[in-house]
Order: structure tokens, then sequence, then C-alpha cells
């Protein structure tokens, strides 16, 4: 993965300590938690699809209000985490989440799917706030030239997160569920693990607090950077436009398979699982992921990052098609390994789109992780499909995300000169 680091500067104010280590150790914990927090999405959808009598279009609501925290937080949350400093901007991130976990406690409840639908908008801003406080702070500690291997690096406990999620979902939510006889005590199933999770938050939350981490902020970014307040903008350079494009189909297209690989795998005609044991097989299509950005950090400093994600793109594309045209073990095994495909998309995309950017890197950056709203926009698309023309058929939207994919990788991402 090649990144932008060498627009670095390191300047000798930064504090330049041991500490470093334990610091870095201690963000992996974060990035392991979102991970975790964000893959029970999966599991939520198809159980509150059935608490609730939902269509998949409805269903897909789930993610909508998750990504679309992304879109509507990511900016404020950046104004905040100016004003506070990347460590405190971390605890307010991690009390929000607590705050819309407690929240699923009230609305099951109620018995409301509404008040779900805001405990995960609230749960996501706090994840949101996390992302943009935490993502920079990595990069920063530490050696410049080494960024993108420590971003890498806490991206794949990130995978470690989404991998080990649907295990523990599959067992505490999908199983309580499948036990209980009143749709009431079907959605009361996700008020333990949930409570734990913000109990866990809580903790993290207080151990950030007490925490002597670097005292950094985001003007030391600006500083270690060398970057000025020249003219100009991102938005002039195609390659980051097109790059935001890749970001919000890549987030759409990989969402969309998760969120319906319960319904996929539950189908007659490729599966037939109920629903708990489909969820345990979320872990192999995530697990992909995290494996595939182990091998790809290694193959990567062979091969360029555009080829790379062409050859990618290009196997996703062929396994979604094996997917919706075959049956049985062959569909199956087929949609689960394009989570290895996806695994080395999201850096690639994103270091390709901010190369060449200098002093425009951050508006870049800032422009990109808006574009993680694909998360919230593709699945509701393919929801619509799903209920129109059924689960299997409506793959054929990931397919065409990833055909643009393929095109960013072939030319796309090639930074072109800008004429005045």
């Amino acid at each position: 993965m090649h990144s932008n680091s060498g627009t670095f500067n390191q300047v000798s104010d930064v504090p330049q300590n041991n500490n470093f280590s334990f610091a870095l150790t201690s963000l992996t914990s974060l990035f392991f938690m979102w991970g975790f927090i964000t893959c029970l999405n999966d599991i939520l959808i198809p159980h509150l699809k059935g608490v609730f009598d939902l269509s998949y279009s409805q269903a897909m609501l789930v993610q909508f209000c998750f990504f679309g925290a992304y879109f509507l937080v990511s900016l404020p949350a950046g104004v905040i985490v100016k004003k506070l400093g990347y460590q405190k901007g971390i605890v307010l991130g991690l009390v929000v989440a607590a705050i819309g976990c407690l929240c699923f406690y009230p609305a099951a409840s109620m018995h409301s799917y509404p008040v779900f639908l805001m405990a995960l908008f609230i749960l996501a801003s706090g994840i949101t706030l996390l992302q943009v406080s935490a993502n920079p702070y990595v990069s920063m500690l530490g050696d410049a030239k080494t960024a993108s291997s420590r971003l890498t690096m806490t991206q794949a406990f990130n995978a470690l997160g989404t991998t080990v999620a649907p295990f523990f979902g599959a067992f505490l939510i999908l199983n309580q569920a499948a036990e209980s006889l009143s749709a009431q005590a079907s959605a009361e199933a996700v008020q333990m693990p949930y409570i734990f999770l913000a109990a866990m938050l809580l903790a993290l939350a207080a151990i950030f607090a007490w925490l002597k981490l670097p005292n950094l902020s985001p003007a030391d970014e600006i500083e270690l950077k060398g970057l000025t307040t020249d003219t100009g903008s991102a938005w002039q350079h195609s390659h980051l436009v097109l790059g935001a494009v890749g970001i919000f189909v890549y987030v759409g297209a990989e969402v969309s398979i998760g969120s319906f690989l319960v319904s996929f795998l539950a189908e007659p005609s490729i599966a037939g699982l109920d629903e708990s044991e489909a969820a345990k097989y979320i872990a192999y299509y995530w697990g992909g992921a995290m494996v595939g950005r182990f091998i790809g950090a290694v193959i990567m400093q062979k091969i360029a990052a555009g080829k790379a994600l062409l050859f990618n793109a290009v196997i996703a594309v062929l396994l979604i098609l094996v997917a919706v045209f075959s049956s049985g073990t062959l569909a199956m095994v087929a949609i689960l390994l394009v989570g290895l495909c996806n695994s080395i998309m999201f850096p690639t995309i994103f270091s390709l789109a901010i190369n060449g950017l200098g002093k425009h890197t951050s508006q870049g950056s800032g422009i990109l992780c808006l574009a993680i709203v694909g998360g919230a926009i593709i699945p509701l698309f393919q929801g619509l499909l799903a209920d129109s023309i059924g689960v299997q058929p409506a793959f054929f939207l990931p397919i065409l995300c990833y055909f643009f994919i393929a095109y960013y990788g072939l030319s796309g991402s090639k930074v072109k000169e800008i004429t005045s």
C-alpha cells in the first residue's frame, strides 16, 4: 500500500519517545472495537427483518442510518477534534457510541424499529468521531515513512473485529431470538449484548481519559506535513474525485454483500441454512478481507497499486457472476471469496486518490471520508432490487460497483497535470 507519507516533514517539537508503542497498542483496541460493532449490523439486519416483519429495503435502513451518520457527522466531528485534540476526541467518540448502545434497551422494550434506527445513528456518530480522531493520530505516532504500514496494521485489527463479531452475534442474538416464542422476546435478544458493548466502550473511554498519550492536535499535523493554506482545491484533481466515487461504490458493495449474506445463504437453492448458522459464514467473508490485507501488504511492495486494484476488482466481478448464475455450494463459496478481493481495496483507493495532492491532502482525505456514505445508499438500492427481483439477481448491483473500481485501477487513478 503506497501512501502520501512522503509529504510529511517530521518536526522536532513532536514528542519522540517510547510512549508511541504504548499509544499505538491502545489505539489498536479501538480499531478492533469499531470493526466489531460495524459488522454486528450484518447480524442485526436479518434479526430485525424477522422481528418487525420488514421488506428487504426496510431492513436495509439499518445500514442507511449507520453509514448516513458518516456523511452527516464527519465534518462536524472534524471541527470538534480540531478544538479538543485527538485524545479527547477519542474519549468523546467512545462515550457517544456507548450512549447509542444503551439506546438499544428502550428500543427493544418499546418494540420500535424507528427507535432502533435512532440508536444505530447515535452509535455510528460516536464511531465517526473515533475514525476522525484515531486515523490521523495513528499516522502521526512515529516516523512519517512508516505511517502507511502503521495504518495497515491497525486496519488489520479492525478486520479482526469484523471476523469475530458474527460468532458473537450468532450466539447471543440469533440463537436467543430463535428460541424465543414472541416477537417481543425476540426483539429483547439484542438488549444484553449491546449493554455489554456499552460497558466495554465506557471502560475504554475511562482508560483513554486516564492514559498519558502524546498530546498531538490537528495543528501539529499541518506542521508535520508542511501544509500551507494556499489557494486551489482538492476538487481540481480528477484522480481524487474519481477516487471518492471509488470509495463510495466500494464501501457500498462491501456492505451490501455483507448485509445480504445471511438471506443469500438461507435461500433454498443456495444452502438453505437457518439464520444463526448462516451468520457464522459472515466471518469467512470478513476474515477473507483480514487475511487479504496481510498478504496484500507484502505483495503490494512489488506490484503497482493500480494493477493490484484492477486484478482484484475483475476477480470480484467473476465471483459474483458465479454466485448469481449458479446454486448450492459453488454459489456460496464464490460469494464468500469476494471478501478476499475486497481486502486491499479501501487502503489502495484511498492512497491512490490522495497521491500528489500536496497541500490539499487533508481536504482530499475529508472528501474520501464523506464518500463512505456509499454504505448507506447502495445497500438500500440492493434492498429495493431484492424486493422486486429476488435476493440472488439483486447482486448485479455490486457487479456494477466493481466494474467502476476496475476502471479506476486501470486509468482513473492516474494523476493528471492541472492547467490553471
